[in-house]
């Protein structure tokens, strides 16, 4: 018996922590000693794919490739699959691999039947920017926190947000897009709006004016495209096709890498969505869906207290939704220790030592690793590409052994579809007809429009009367007076007014009347 066989030599007990006896994704083979051991596979348990997971290392290792593969045996076990294209290179996934000697060297290395395979997939876009189906959020659903990270707010800004969304809820003001958004903020800043403004608390004219800048620099981005409807309907990602493979959701960000703060806090509404949407399930057999994060560290990058507890909480409670979350970044230390926590499942690719802010990650990755027989310092700077350090956890929960392994290939494309290829699959969607036309009904921006332009009719009419009143009344003082009838000339005269004067009786006044013609007056 061969050392690499021995169950009882390190190499052995290591394969041992990954004999599962249920479902699981095949990884690789395991690295020994200089050696690959195609006889000691290296896998994952299908259950334990919702306790979520990191797959890091430095630009180039191959952590893109390892998320294909774990996608594509996902979606053969009939689990659906969320991915974040920020590069435009996943596109792939959907059409067969193209075998060649690097594929047929891989595969025989570590013992794997490779079979050039296609997923079924549907390709999306934040807005319409980009190739894809279009993915909208109403501002109401995305809500203050995740847009004040996006808009880069200070904590009193955040707060001050909230306060603001509070108050179109009251007033039954429907923040659906962002023009919704900033004529609410507009309106409190406003003559009219100030006293509304000082109702609502703890708001101040200043704050309001920078979440109005922030806002409108925003809309000048292109973000306007992101928010509106029809609001996606995040269940959409559940699907399967019809032959019982998982569906794999592709999100093409391409168009939109200038954007780091944008896509990926749309990234985590998505992901926060379905938190609230999907109903607790506890343990399952295999997940509803594992969602991977591609470019995690941009996520946190100046994210505020407040963020960061909405993403620790997202992530802790999701996986009794069913919902596995694999973060995908450079180093271990780009997440946040909470977030790191909760990752159970870890796949870490080769990491670069060349300047001391290197070597201090390198070492902090390493002890973020259970106990193993591999010197990981060393180990972690000579993988090759296509190679990574595993751990994962087991059937029963426990850490498997730390593996050093060689992973498989990804039996479908390793490179993008054409652009008309991917065209073609997203127009004939039959979720196109359902998402693809923005629809624009009244919300907050119109109601205010509409009760700005009726105040400003109201107060252009009353300006009129006032007006026309002013000029009939010097048109009246200006007008010359007529020359005095005979009737006129006998009423003026002296000797009518001593007789009038001289008239005491009801019988005069009757005669006063009738000369005048004028009624008696009603009491």
């Amino acid at each position: 018996m061969s050392q690499s066989t021995d169950p009882a030599s390190p190499a052995g007990q290591i394969a041992a922590g990954y004999a599962f006896t249920g479902p699981a994704l095949d990884l690789g083979a395991l690295l020994w000693d200089g050696a690959c051991l195609p006889e000691h596979q290296i896998r994952i348990p299908l259950s334990m794919l919702n306790r979520h997971g990191l797959v890091a290392g430095a630009t180039g290792t191959g952590k893109t490739k390892t998320l294909q593969l774990i996608a594509e045996q996902l979606s053969a076990n009939g689990v659906p699959v969320f991915l974040a294209d920020i590069k435009g290179d996943v596109s792939g996934i959907s059409a067969p691999g193209t075998a060649n000697e690097k594929i047929e060297e891989r595969a025989k290395d570590v013992a794997q039947e490779w079979e050039a395979t296609g997923c079924p997939s549907e390709f999306y876009s934040l807005g319409g920017i980009g190739p894809g189906i279009p993915l909208r959020s109403t501002v109401t659903s995305f809500g203050p926190v995740l847009m004040s990270k996006v808009l880069q707010l200070n904590q009193t800004q955040e707060q001050s947000l909230g306060l603001i969304f509070h108050y179109a809820d009251t007033k039954g003001l429907e923040l659906i897009d962002l023009k919704d958004l900033r004529a609410v903020v507009a309106f409190l800043v406003s003559d009219k709006g100030k006293p509304e403004l000082k109702g609502i608390g703890g708001l101040s004219t200043v704050t309001a004016g920078v979440i109005l800048r922030a806002l409108t620099a925003f809309e000048q981005q292109g973000a306007a495209e992101f928010f509106g409807e029809p609001e996606f309907d995040t269940s959409e990602f559940l699907r399967r096709a019809a032959d019982g493979r998982g569906l794999v959701s592709v999100l093409e960000l391409p168009a939109v890498q200038d954007k780091p703060q944008l896509f990926s806090t749309f990234l985590m509404w998505l992901l926060a969505d379905l938190y609230t949407d999907l109903p607790e399930v506890g343990d399952l057999e295999k997940p509803k869906l594992v969602f991977f994060f591609d470019e995690a560290h941009l996520l946190f990058n100046g994210a505020s207290k407040a963020f960061l507890e909405a993403i620790t909480q997202t992530v802790r409670l999701i996986r009794s939704k069913g919902v596995g979350v694999f973060f995908v970044t450079q180093t271990p230390k780009d997440v946040p220790a909470d977030v790191l926590a909760q990752l159970g499942n870890r796949v870490q690719h080769a990491l670069r030592a060349f300047t001391p802010d290197d070597a201090k990650a390198l070492k902090a990755t390493v002890k973020t690793f259970p106990n193993s027989g591999y010197d990981l310092e060393e180990l972690l700077t000579q993988l090759g590409t296509g190679e990574a350090v595993i751990t994962v956890l087991s059937e029963n929960g426990a850490p498997t052994p730390v593996a050093a392994t060689r992973l498989r290939a990804p039996q479908s494309l390793m490179a993008p579809i054409d652009a008309a290829a991917l065209d073609q699959a997203v127009k004939s969607s039959l979720l196109w007809s359902r998402y693809a036309e923005p629809v624009d009904r009244e919300s907050a921006y119109e109601k205010i429009s509409a009760e700005q332009a009726a105040a400003e009719a109201e107060a252009e009419a009353a300006a009129a009367a006032a007006e026309a009143e002013k000029q009939a009344k010097a048109a009246a003082k200006a007008a010359p007076k007529p020359d005095p009838s005979l009737a006129e000339q006998v009423v003026g005269s002296g000797l009518f007014r001593s007789l009038a004067r001289s008239i005491g009786t009801q019988l005069g006044r009757e005669i006063s009347r009738s000369i005048f013609g004028t009624a008696r007056r009603r009491r």
